[in-house]
């Protein structure tokens, strides 16, 4: 479903992705770890077209991103960083607005659409109010709803629970756990729990490379008897990436 060949991306001499390569079957979820400046969104946003790579490519569902940039990102649902949203629309306004751009055009189409995601995100008490008035854990629903809205066969999720209370993140997880059937999920998250919770692979990035790519029990038996946490923070600083 995700296939990325050898992405890089500079910015004048920073290297902020260097050769990174890997693929997401239906039914992954991947989880992209990395210490801060490790270049994961970098890479995310390469995936999802935000931004033109140096060099190598990525392909969606068997669309090049480069060449067939249109039919890829019709199959992406993206959560960026900070979950931007028009802040003076409503829920129900910036969603119908979102569901017109990806091509509903019924009002019965963008209905049923709005209503699914609504009830799946927990947004009928503030579909509403102002995207402004709400709280931070409130407009990242809002984030996750605008990015599973059109169905898409690929998700590509940069810190989804982010702001979110433990109840809230749990419901967000039963959710990608339950969309994962018939999709491949890529997320990156600081939260290592998550990862052992969630996810059936953990790549880890760091200085623009692919330094782990394994299963979580892989990830795990490195070091018995430790948290994800624990091996994570010990592969990043001490670079021991064999």
């Amino acid at each position: 479903m995700v296939a990325v060949e050898n992405l890089v991306k500079d910015y004048g001499d920073l290297r902020a992705v260097d050769g990174v390569s890997f693929q997401v079957k239906k039914g992954d979820i991947l989880g992209f770890l990395g210490p801060n400046g490790a270049g994961k969104s970098t890479t995310m946003k390469m995936i999802t077209g935000f931004l033109s790579p140096t060099s190598g490519t990525a392909s969606v569902d068997g669309f090049d991103v480069r060449k067939n940039p249109l039919e890829a990102k019709s199959r992406v649902g993206y959560l960026p960083e900070s979950s931007p949203a028009y802040p003076e629309m409503t829920v129900v306004e910036f969603l119908s607005y979102v569901a017109e751009t990806r091509g509903f055009r019924s009002k019965d189409e963008v209905h049923n659409r709005l209503s699914d995601v609504i009830v799946k995100c927990h947004l009928q008490s503030v579909q509403s109010q102002s995207i402004e008035t709400l709280s931070k854990g409130y407009r990242q629903r809002v984030g996750v709803a605008q990015a599973i809205l059109h169905d898409p066969p690929v998700l590509i999720l940069d810190e989804p629970t982010d702001g979110l209370d433990p109840n809230q993140k749990h419901e967000v997880r039963k959710l990608i756990k339950a969309m994962s059937e018939d999709k491949a999920i890529v997320l990156s998250t600081h939260i290592l729990e998550e990862v052992e919770a969630i996810c059936n692979r953990i790549i880890v990035i760091d200085q623009g490379k692919v330094r782990v790519d394994e299963m979580p029990e892989e990830f795990k038996a490195r070091k018995p008897g430790s948290s994800i946490d624990e091996i994570f923070r010990e592969i990043t600083s001490s670079k021991a990436y064999a």
